[in-house]
């Protein structure tokens, strides 16, 4: 891109800086049984949805999921399941701050298959794990002065600094790795990927302030 430094304009609430991202990888979870005809299926029947549910529902449920975690807190989260009786997948998300974790919630996913798998004689299941994003802090700590110029700029702008991590990625995190150290600033923008998401005017009006002194700041002291 022909820059050493860059910035997402992607984040929420008026005065938000983040410069530290989840970690992120998807697993594909797949599970075989034996099909047979219902009416003669006993003995012989082995139903790849009911194994998958089962290993689903055996997984946490008063924490490592979006509706019971917060802040610092890492999740295993499924978000798409489909199937035959035959051959059944569902997809999942691990999210946490530290990459190495990331290991620890598929380490979980597969003892909670291989448990499951062992009350489904004549199953199998095979699991991948494929890497998605890394926690752009992990670049961003070795260039402290571009989230320091954007801090700047924010008080330039008559507004209070509200440094956070987002639960979730941006661009940034896949710039940083890509040689770009890339934080992320405020847009005003609210309840993200959700039928009421919305975006406030004021918000990007100072956002787009916040952009420009930005600019200055970088022509004056880099």
């Amino acid at each position: 891109m022909g820059a050493k430094y860059g910035y997402t304009i992607d984040g929420e609430s008026l005065g938000s800086i983040e410069n530290e991202t989840f970690s992120a990888d998807a697993a594909i979870l797949t599970v075989e049984g034996i099909s047979a005809h219902p009416g003669f299926g006993k003995g012989k029947l082995v139903s790849a949805i009911k194994m998958l549910s089962d290993i689903i529902s055996a997984l946490p449920k008063d924490s490592l999921s979006p509706e019971t975690t917060e802040g610092m807190q890492g999740f295993l989260h499924p978000v798409s399941i489909k199937g035959t009786i035959e051959k059944a997948e569902a997809q999942f998300i691990l999210r946490d701050f530290a990459t190495e974790v990331l290991k620890d919630y598929a380490q979980i996913l597969e003892e909670t298959a291989n448990a499951v798998s062992a009350q489904y004689p004549g199953s199998s299941y095979s699991l991948q794990i494929i890497e998605q994003y890394r926690n752009m802090a992990e670049v961003l700590q070795h260039h402290p002065t571009v989230t320091e110029f954007a801090v700047k700029a924010i008080e330039e702008s008559g507004i209070k600094p509200k440094p956070q991590s987002i639960r979730g990625g941006t661009d940034g995190s896949r710039l940083s790795f890509m040689g770009l150290p890339c934080p992320n600033i405020f847009a005003g923008e609210h309840a993200f990927h959700s039928k009421q998401e919305w975006v406030s005017v004021q918000d990007m009006q100072k956002s787009t302030e916040v952009i420009v002194r930005l600019a200055t700041i970088w022509a004056k002291e880099a």
